[in-house]
């Protein structure tokens, strides 16, 4: 049905060159003449009935209405329509038109909005084309094209699965301790301790999805699990819920996320070094999360555990309460039983695993948004989008630990629908890549181990110190007096 609706839209290159825009004026007509009209290939998605576009019909019918594109489909589209793909040829002016694009209204208006199309190079999909590629343009698919490209049953959540790998990991997490103490040899610790720090991040992953409501649908069920997978490794969860909320809504803003997001040059400047050392140096940032717990990044005030705090409504108070009480009495807890075995036993048991938990959760929380090959860019103002925040979020393949932490590696399609189910993100991941083309950067493969993430890391907070104070498109600069190896300075 695409094929032949697009054919029966189908406007001449030459014609639409020709007639230009019906409603600009003569002189905006002989400049529409005059610019260069690059045909890209823009390939569309394989499906059964080749009907699944990468443009949506309606976005198409926009960009025809402005004057400024022929579509039709090629001779080579008609032959390989039988075998279930389609091209559509979209003629692009190389310099920026303004386009009356409707907002996805199913989204809140998260789609392409009234925007500039920004030009693209020839050659069709992602390789071959990185020199021209900027990723701050403004993509050729809605929020809307990306969800549609979804299965269904992806965004179905299965309570019971989702008890199933509850259960796996805290069974495992009691077997590691169990066996460690039993053996009580300095040849098992450091193997026990990089095992369960593992697992409480494995736990604390599971408490995150209930955090977004895709444990299941019972948000009574979603709490509960949340406290108890979050306060054991004492993280107050609805404190952490609600920020971690805030940082979906408005990932990709420099003034607005939360977590780690680009300090303004003129906060970076105004810091100690003590604070530089501490976000920015290898290995000290990566212990930074219960600091942030208690205050936030630099240049934000409030704390996870005060109801009070910049971080929450009026209305969270409550909820805000009962976490931080949860926190405490995990605290308690933990104090009473090194009185009751020791502080030794507390230390091998409990202390260095949930150090390493940290360890994981910065460091993947951190790859997530920086220390890609080519930096990625970051807005304000009317730049911002939440699809165009989201296209900024970094895929990792963490090799054997894809699945022990719930494949929270594909965080590109978690960012833009959080609501999806941990154990249907990759095959989700996979059916929007080819929407998404450049967009979408492919993780780089690991090995069983990923230990080359340890140089993406490194060389990013090297590099990735602050941004700019001016300008809605902005990237990482280098402070070169500052070195984040604390050991060098």
């Amino acid at each position: 049905m695409a094929a032949a609706t697009l054919s029966r839209m189908m406007v001449g290159v030459a014609s639409a060159s020709a007639i230009g825009t019906p409603s600009a004026s003569p002189v905006q007509n002989a400049d529409l003449q005059q610019q260069k009209r690059t045909c890209v290939n823009l390939q569309v998605v394989r499906s059964r009935k080749c009907s699944n576009s990468m443009l949506s019909l309606a976005t198409l019918a926009n960009l025809q209405q402005g004057g400024l594109v022929g579509i039709g489909m090629d001779r080579r589209s008609r032959r390989s329509c039988k075998k279930r793909s389609a091209v559509a040829m979209v003629a692009v002016p190389t310099r920026p038109v303004s386009l009356p694009v409707e907002p996805d209204a199913a989204e809140g208006g998260w789609g392409l909005g009234d925007r500039n199309l920004e030009p693209l190079a020839e050659g069709g999909g992602g390789q071959g084309r990185e020199k021209d590629f900027d990723p701050s343009a403004r993509p050729p698919f809605t929020l809307a094209d990306i969800r549609a490209a979804i299965p269904k049953h992806c965004w179905e959540k299965n309570t019971w699965k989702s008890m199933s790998f509850l259960a796996r990991d805290v069974a495992i997490v009691f077997g590691l301790a169990a066996g460690a103490a039993y053996l009580n040899t300095w040849f098992v610790w450091p193997l026990y301790w990089l095992a369960q720090g593992t697992m409480f991040w494995a736990l604390f992953v599971l408490g995150h999805d209930c955090g977004h409501g895709s444990f299941s649908n019972n948000k009574r069920l979603n709490n509960l699990i949340g406290h108890l997978t979050h306060s054991t490794i004492l993280v107050p969860y609805n404190g952490w819920r609600i920020s971690h909320r805030t940082h979906h809504q408005n990932h990709g803003h420099v003034d607005n996320d939360e977590s780690w997001h680009p300090i303004p040059e003129s906060i970076y400047r105004g810091l100690d070094f003590r604070a530089k050392t501490g976000r920015l140096s290898f290995p000290w940032s990566m212990f930074t999360f219960p600091i942030y717990l208690w205050t936030r990044s630099p240049g934000k005030t409030g704390t996870h555990f005060d109801p009070k705090s910049d971080l929450f409504m009026p209305n969270e108070g409550n909820d805000v309460r009962t976490s931080t009480a949860c926190w405490t009495a995990m605290l308690a807890t933990l104090v009473a039983l090194t009185f009751a075995i020791g502080p030794m036993w507390m230390l091998k048991l409990y202390v260095v695993p949930y150090l390493v938990n940290v360890v994981w959760l910065d460091a993947v929380t951190y790859l997530h948004h920086h220390g890609y090959d080519k930096k990625v860019p970051w807005y304000r103002g009317a730049e911002w989008n939440y699809m165009q925040g989201g296209l900024s979020t970094i895929d990792r393949d963490y090799g054997w630990f894809n699945n022990i932490h719930h494949d929270i590696g594909t965080h590109v399609v978690h960012h833009l629908f959080p609501q999806i189910p941990h154990y249907n993100l990759v095959e989700a991941t996979e059916s929007i890549k080819p929407i998404m083309g450049e967009y979408y950067r492919d993780p780089k493969k690991s090995g069983p181990i990923p230990v080359h993430l340890l140089d993406s890391l490194i060389r990013s907070l090297k590099e990735d110190h602050f941004v700019s104070d001016e300008g809605d498109v902005v990237y990482y600069q280098s402070d070169p007096n500052f070195s984040s190896n604390f050991f060098s300075n």
